[in-house]
């Protein structure tokens, strides 16, 4: 069974990468170059404001660093046919050409921009995205963010769900949520939901090359979609002011609601 995954290029792009190789079931790679994790604040930021942004990347790119340190992926060592692009280059139809080469029969998707209708009709049956939110209730973007700002640090967590030209919005094979652990901040937790669905991800592919057959649940509502538009700067006050970034502690210690998700497990 040749797998084909399309990612980005931050550490926990890697990681995901990496953890398919060494289970063996990794055929290929695509990688998207992503931004800088480090971007600057915008002007004309209260101070308060302006700290929390510059401490909120910081911190997320040191726990990245720290979850997941290995910066590279064996490439030559485990023979992978490899194809490296930029966000604008994604949709071309090099790309397309490369991914027919490849005759992959399962192709996953994580932290790449969305794939546009000629792409996509280049992709077999078992084609998967995996987003970092729960879906359908934190579509889009920033979705391991906004469960803290809302309170509900237990929703931030995984979708593998059927890649369709709806953002986010396929047919659920899985929902994956970490496990927290007092001490936790938000950026941990988040490396604790890629950890834990990767984890999830290669028993579930292991299962359909055993032969088992993985169901797929329509999302049966429209939730949320989160555009870049939505966050601003300020929503941080919420983490770092009021919480002081130990919202998973409170949470542990019965000080926050406790409303529980109802996930779609594939096994």
């Amino acid at each position: 069974m040749k797998v084909l995954l399309m990612t980005g290029s931050h550490p926990r792009h890697r990681y995901v990468a990496n953890q398919l190789i060494s289970a063996g079931l990794l055929h290929a790679l695509l990688v998207e170059e992503r931004e800088a994790m480090l971007p600057q604040p915008p002007n004309d930021l209260h101070e308060q404001d302006r700290q929390n942004f510059i401490r909120h990347f910081q911190e997320r790119e040191e726990t990245e660093k720290a979850w997941f340190p290995d910066p590279s992926i064996d490439e030559e060592g485990h023979a992978l046919s490899v194809f490296r692009c930029r966000p604008e280059t994604l949709n071309t139809e090099a790309v397309q050409n490369w991914v027919t080469e490849q005759q992959p029969d399962m192709v996953l998707t994580y932290g790449v921009h969305m794939l546009h209708a000629p792409l996509l009709a280049k992709l077999p049956p078992i084609s998967w995205n995996i987003h970092g939110g729960l879906s359908p209730w934190y579509r889009g973007n920033t979705t391991l963010f906004w469960p803290f700002y809302f309170l509900k640090p237990n929703w931030a967590g995984m979708t593998i769900h059927q890649l369709t030209h709806k953002l986010d919005g396929g047919d659920i094979i899985h929902h994956s949520v970490p496990d927290l652990r007092y001490g936790d901040g938000i950026h941990d937790v988040a490396c604790r939901a890629v950890v834990q669905v990767v984890a999830d991800l290669i028993e579930i592919v292991q299962r359909i090359r055993s032969g088992h057959v993985i169901s797929a649940i329509p999302q049966k509502s429209a939730g949320k979609l989160f555009t870049s538009a939505d966050w601003h700067p300020q929503h941080l006050r919420v983490i770092y002011n009021t919480f002081q970034n130990d919202m998973v502690d409170r949470f542990l210690d019965g000080e926050l609601p406790v409303q529980q998700p109802p996930l779609v497990k594939a096994f």
